[in-house]
């Protein structure tokens, strides 16, 4: 069954049923809409996009995420490390038997593996080297992952406190990171890609300025069209409300030159099925500017529809937006 035929069946299902009862009504017909353009990009799923039912709930087992994804009518998938737990005597091991594991299912579902998200693995951009020493060892068993998964990249993180007079420390320790990282995974043809995600890493200008001072082919960004809170109150880096933003669609144009993939976040949808805070139109069109024509994976964080009922609503924007590009 082909990717368009599902989304008819699932939309059709859904409407017959109501089973996906927090969608409006456009975001349903958009669904079992047969469009006659294919899109310019493929289509992934996050696996955060999931976190709820994996860890909160325990209705989806973290090994079913190929499963899942496949039966919402997505191509590829990208995993995220902190939803797998490794047995911590023998983490080596434990990943090997994992990824065995995620191999064989992926390909029973005929899904592509497309990244792997990186995170709790130290900080690249510490200060101190021998932190950042660290935070390239435990990274590279993940570049090793990547590689046996077929992956194109792993993503990490290169945080920063979102304060100017931290700029030079940061930049300094993100390049040597970022640097030794991204030599150790061009030795297995893996991409390193930073994802704007909070402080000074949401500053795409300073952001880029690492990338072109690295200067190597495999290390890039994945550009994330929610992420650009430069600074939390208190100096949090979660949970507490944004006091400055970067501007998102500024940040897109200057990270776009850089991507190896793009992340598609939504929160929430108004009636007519567009994202509430994000205007998806003017992002997908700086992205095809750019030329990107690689997946975006959807990466749904909201909390008034359900997990799967935000993945559709965003993957039925994004299919929709796109035919409506210049």
């Amino acid at each position: 069954m082909n990717r368009r035929h599902f989304i008819s069946s699932t939309g059709k299902a859904a409407l017959a049923t109501g089973a996906l009862s927090g969608l409006s009504n456009t975001i349903l017909e958009s669904l079992i809409e047969n469009n006659s353009n294919e899109p310019f990009f493929k289509l992934s799923l996050a696996q955060w996009s999931l976190h709820k039912a994996i860890l909160e709930t325990k209705t989806l087992s973290n090994l079913d995420f190929a499963k899942k994804a496949k039966q919402l009518g997505f191509d590829g998938i990208e995993y995220v490390s902190q939803l797998y737990n490794l047995d911590e005597s023998n983490q080596t091991a434990s990943l090997k038997k994992l990824v065995k594991e995620l191999k064989l299912r992926s390909s029973d579902e005929g899904i592509k593996n497309v990244l792997i998200m990186v995170d709790n693995e130290g900080e690249l951009a510490a200060a101190n080297k021998k932190d950042r020493d660290e935070a390239i060892a435990k990274h590279s068993k993940w570049v090793d992952a990547a590689a046996e998964l077929e992956c194109h990249s792993i993503r990490v993180n290169l945080f920063g406190t979102g304060t100017e007079q931290d700029f030079n420390l940061w930049m300094e320790a993100s390049v040597d990171g970022l640097r030794r990282l991204s030599q150790y995974a061009a030795k297995s043809n893996i991409n390193v890609i930073v994802e704007n995600h909070g402080g000074l890493s949401s500053d795409s200008k300073k952001l880029t300025q690492v990338i072109k001072a690295i200067n190597h082919r495999n290390c890039g960004i994945l550009p994330d069209f929610g992420n650009f809170c430069v600074k939390r109150q208190g100096g949090e880096r979660w949970g507490t409300p944004c006091i400055e933003e970067y501007d998102r669609y500024k940040g897109m144009l200057e990270m776009m030159p850089f991507a190896h993939g793009v992340s598609a976040k939504s929160y929430d949808f108004d009636k007519k099925g567009n994202e509430t805070t994000i205007d998806y139109y003017k992002m997908l069109q700086i992205v095809k500017n750019a030329k990107y024509n690689g997946f975006i994976g959807v990466e749904y964080e909201g909390n008034r529809l359900t997990e799967e009922e935000g993945i559709l609503a965003t993957k039925s924007l994004l299919l929709k937006a796109a035919n409506q590009l210049k």
